[in-house]
């Protein structure tokens, strides 16, 4: 039988990235104000509007975007997109409701404080970008958070919530000309404005090693490198390279790491693209005392993939892999939604994706010998080791990788 559901969203080019000096964590604050209610809909009928059909409705924040998405059964998108649109365009933003989200997000900090493999990433993402507008946390911090004020919310939403940065997308049981009469009713008349402007990378991320000793039963590591942003065409082979370092139970690492050496046991590979940069790297968590040579053994398996790159069989292998993940994720209409959407937010054209699989199959073995060794290069490391005895792990000796 066909899907009968539809998966719709409306993102604004608005993230914590782009979040006022001071004012860091104000995107994401002012994407669960607008939850509180709306001129049309008190707090409960927004919950309600389409969980009581069975849908769902969420909304995330992102370094460079804000996301308000619903599935629903295909008979109720209508419902959908004009939740969307009274979310998007007429949230009340009361004083009060701020107050009550600061606390919110105050418990959602606290979260994370208390989850180390989370936390890492967060302190990781500030050492490697410094003070740079890529390095702030999402959620802000308790200060910044009380120095933001409801009028910060309403001119960040005048001025970010406009056409000029609107991308609308449906993916699943939809009909085209259906779902744009849809969005031309909810929001053909907003006033376009002016565009946020994308975030200039900075010129040199740092590089070494912190420590941060903390009180949890492992050693959590983050290993990072600058990467290109989300349109260059090196996002392939890095697709491949990450891929063939730490995506699966077959990559590199995880056999290395876990299998041979019984080091860890989650250990991967990670890649997080900007409009104008990105970062790509490792995690793992290891028991104390270990991080040392959890961390000469990652460094061992970096310098392999430096010198040697992928042979033909591993990058077929690889190749294969990445493809196959690929096709099987959009069989989800909410990953065909992300990928539509995806492309609009950093101005890229669609790419369909027979055409991305060519682009895959277009790698050579000398596209992932040069990058890997860029990405790879000692010289250009960020490592951060959170946990007890992290300082043991960031002391290990830095031997020549390559």
């Amino acid at each position: 039988a066909g899907a009968r559901s539809v998966a719709t969203g409306a993102w604004v080019r608005q993230g914590a990235a782009q979040d006022p000096d001071g004012r860091a964590g104000a995107s994401h604050l002012l994407e669960h104000v607008v939850f509180r209610g709306t001129e049309r809909r008190s707090r409960r009928q927004i919950a309600l509007a389409l969980e009581s059909v069975g849908g769902t409705l969420n909304a995330y924040t992102a370094r460079e975007h804000t996301g308000f998405e619903a599935r629903v059964l295909d008979r109720h998108l209508p419902e959908a997109v004009d939740v969307l649109a009274d979310l998007v365009r007429h949230p009340l933003l009361r004083e009060e409701d701020v107050d009550h989200e600061k606390e919110v997000v105050c418990e959602e900090i606290a979260a994370v404080e208390d989850t180390p493999d989370d936390l890492v990433f967060e302190m990781h993402g500030d050492g490697l970008w410094g003070g740079h507008p890529y390095g702030r946390p999402i959620m802000g911090s308790r200060e910044t958070l009380a120095e933001t004020s409801r009028n910060d919310l309403a001119e960040l939403h005048g001025r970010a919530y406009t056409g000029a940065n609107l991308v609308l997308a449906a993916a699943g049981a939809v009909e085209h000309d259906e779902f744009t009469e849809l969005v031309v009713r909810g929001f053909g008349d907003m006033e376009p404005g002016e565009e946020v402007a994308a975030v200039n990378p900075p010129p040199r991320p740092a590089r070494g090693t912190t420590a941060v000793s903390r009180g949890s039963a492992q050693v959590h590591v983050v290993l990072g490198h600058p990467t290109p942003g989300q349109s260059h065409p090196d996002r392939y082979p890095l697709l491949l390279l990450s891929a063939a370092l730490g995506g699966g139970m077959s990559s590199r690492l995880f056999q290395r790491i876990r299998e041979e050496l019984a080091l860890a046991y989650a250990v991967y590979s990670y890649q997080s693209f900007y409009r104008r940069a990105g970062v790509c790297g490792t995690y793992l968590g290891t028991r104390p005392g270990s991080g040392s040579a959890a961390l000469d053994a990652v460094r061992e398996v970096y310098g392999d993939l430096a010198r040697e790159g992928l042979a033909g069989g591993e990058l077929r292998r690889t190749k294969d892999q990445v493809k196959g993940e690929i096709v099987l994720s959009l069989e989800s209409p909410a990953a065909r939604l992300h990928r539509l959407a995806g492309f609009a937010l950093v101005g890229e054209a669609f790419v369909p994706v027979d055409e991305l699989t060519r682009r895959i199959d277009r790698v050579s073995e000398d596209d992932i010998l040069r990058l890997a060794g860029e990405v790879m290069d000692p010289e250009r490391q960020y490592i951060l080791c959170l946990g007890p005895e992290g300082a043991e792990a960031a002391q290990a000796d830095h031997q020549d990788w390559r």
